[in-house]
């Protein structure tokens, strides 16, 4: 859809929707009766409406349950894929893109700049340009220097970082085409200093790639292109073929096979990292009375029009009209492109009351989503009390869509409740850190005597002796 033609039908929206500056959504039916049979399809998928004060812990924790993944059974798929990469290389890639993309590819894999710069609409390229900066200016501000600490007379320690030499970044295609994601992961990549940064994608019926990813990925630093999606580019990533050079550490979102994978792989001996268990999109939004419903509706919408299996959950504040509410969630489903896949997720999407926002963030923090929404007034101060969450978006005026695209965070996230113990991609995900300790003569003199003691204690007499040897001790 063009930003013309995105415009109108936001201009249609805003002039339908009685909700827009808050208030009841009104009468579906009334205000689009040719929608009936569509808005009754939704219906019959909507979110369920739970008092979550009434709830005890294990009915609570059975509400915000996930849609499950059963990676038995796609472990399984993903398995023989992943072997006849290893042992076959581009022409295991090839063979299975035709089969799953149909798509016959004359190349697997690309030095960049043997493809020529794609021509796209100025006003696109605007986009992603403003995008570019606002994500190289946050990362940017990630880099630290080194530590250095004397932790005792002449016992220096410090802290060094390095690039990860060789990094993959997976960007999806299929359903949504994902440019943003390419500057996501190679923004990052390209400021941590790694050499080799291997993007790979679903490729085009022609066997081209994606025009607006190709931008994305010339702009923000890219050295390869792999034109292969699914578990058998995942697996060239891990162990290299003919074209693709292997990387250290594989980065991005991706399908249940994608992810399946990259979970493989890392405990194989393909000896490659990943940068975060992943599961289906999700979204917790936090609202209060004065919090337009459409505005609301359009922010959990968001996150559950990227797949069946995504999730939005909602904790409303006392005043807050739960019912209008999914009412609005349905109307502005019913104008969407994808609204076929978005309902399917609506199934699993849930609205639960509450009576404060101490039991709200009692609720985000337990459900831990990849991304969270505080639509209420000062919500500035609920941000102290917030402790998981991928990435939070604070205020009235902060729809996740712009972390999702370009305020400069970024929006390869911890989902599935990872979020209580991972961070989202950063600079520092693609570098690894480095100790380093000197001692001089008397720092050793000082330190040593300690040393010996513990390595004896332990049993470990080579460890007593290299430091009891160098002081004369014996």
């Amino acid at each position: 859809m063009s930003f013309q033609s995105t415009f109108g039908a936001s201009r249609t929206r805003l002039f339908l929707s009685k909700s827009v500056y808050g208030g009841s959504a009104g009468s579906i039916s009334a205000r689009i009766p040719a929608m009936n049979t569509k808005l009754h399809a939704i219906k019959d998928s909507m979110m369920e409406i739970y008092d979550a004060e009434t709830l005890q812990t294990e009915d609570l924790a059975a509400v915000l349950a996930r849609p499950r993944i059963d990676f038995t059974s796609i472990l399984d798929t993903v398995s023989p894929i992943v072997d006849a990469v290893r042992t076959e290389g581009d022409s295991a890639v090839k063979a299975y893109t035709a089969k799953f993309d149909r798509v016959e590819l004359n190349e697997a894999c690309c030095p960049i700049e043997d493809l020529a710069d794609p021509v796209l609409d100025t006003e696109v390229t605007k986009a992603f340009d403003v995008a570019y900066d606002n994500i190289r200016k946050f990362h940017k501000a990630q880099k630290t220097d080194g530590i250095e600490v004397e932790t005792m007379e002449g016992v220096t320690c410090r802290r060094v970082s390095r690039p990860i030499n060789s990094v993959g970044l997976y960007v999806p295609g299929g359903s949504a085409v994902l440019p943003s994601t390419a500057l996501m992961l190679a923004v990052p990549a390209s400021l941590a200093g790694c050499k080799t940064i291997v993007l790979a994608t679903p490729p085009r019926s022609d066997g081209s790639i994606t025009p607006e990813v190709l931008y994305c990925a010339k702009k923000a630093g890219v050295t390869h292109v792999l034109k292969a999606g699914g578990a058998q580019a995942v697996a060239a990533l891990a162990w290299g073929t003919e074209t693709c050079p292997k990387t250290d550490k594989i980065f991005g979102p991706g399908n249940q096979f994608v992810t399946a994978a990259k979970m493989l792989l890392q405990n194989s001996e393909a000896m490659v990292a990943i940068d975060m268990p992943a599961g289906p999109s999700e979204v917790l939004v936090i609202a209060d009375e004065k919090a337009p419903l459409s505005h609301v509706a359009l922010d959990l919408l968001s996150q559950a029009e990227h797949g069946p299996d995504s999730q939005a959950i909602l904790i409303a504040l006392p005043g807050v009209d739960v019912e209008a509410l999914r009412k609005e969630v349905e109307y502005q489903c019913s104008l969407l492109p994808r609204a076929e896949v978005t309902m399917t997720a609506l199934s699993h999407s849930r609205i639960l009351s509450v009576d404060s926002i101490e039991k709200a963030v009692e609720i985000s923090n337990l459900y831990s989503p990849e991304h969270l929404i505080v639509n209420i007034e000062n919500a500035e101060r609920v941000l102290p009390m917030l402790d998981n969450a991928g990435s939070v978006f604070l205020g009235r005026w902060t729809p996740e869509s712009v972390g999702d695209y370009a305020s400069g965070t970024n929006h390869v996230l911890p989902t599935y409740g990872y979020a209580r113990m991972y961070s989202g991609v950063s600079l520092d995900a693609f570098t690894k850190k480095m100790t380093v300790q000197s001692l001089t003569y008397q720092g050793l003199q000082n330190l040593g005597p300690h040393v010996a003691k513990m390595a004896e204690v332990e049993g470990l007499d080579a460890h007593r002796r290299a430091v009891t040897l160098r002081l004369g001790i014996e």
